[in-house]
């Protein structure tokens, strides 16, 4: 039941990281894409926001589909920590801890969750 388990997390996490990744890159599910978010981006003094808007959205999108398979998630922990770090750092620690005041809670919690699973492994039902 464990690896049942990995699977489930691994699955709804990573598919709704490559979701915001889409939305970043190119407009899906409803984003702005690259050059939408660029403008947000340099809103909040991250420059040049188009590129690093692109960026974002890539590592997003990649870190989300390689945790979703279960291939090299030490790589899609690396990735999708870079990500939230920086949205910790450039948009959530102003408001405090909980994610109702837009705090760093949801980013946080991201974080550790990929980092519980690169540090145990995929599961049985992963691709790597």
């Amino acid at each position: 039941m464990i690896h049942f388990g990995l699977l489930i997390i691994r699955l709804v996490l990573g598919i709704s990281l490559a979701g915001h990744g889409a939305q970043k890159l190119f407009g899906w599910f409803g984003g702005h894409g690259a050059k939408g978010t660029g403008g947000f981006f340099e809103s909040i003094g991250v420059k040049p926001g188009v590129p690093m808007a692109v960026l974002v959205g890539l590592f997003e999108f990649v870190g989300g589909l390689l945790l979703a398979t279960g291939l090299l998630t030490w790589l899609a922990a690396v990735l999708i920590v870079i990500v939230m770090i920086g949205a910790i750092f450039k948009v959530h620690l102003p408001n405090g801890y909980f994610a109702d005041n837009g705090g760093i809670e949801y980013p946080f919690v991201i974080i550790a969750i990929v980092v519980g699973i690169a540090l145990i492994g995929p599961g049985a039902y992963a691709i790597g």
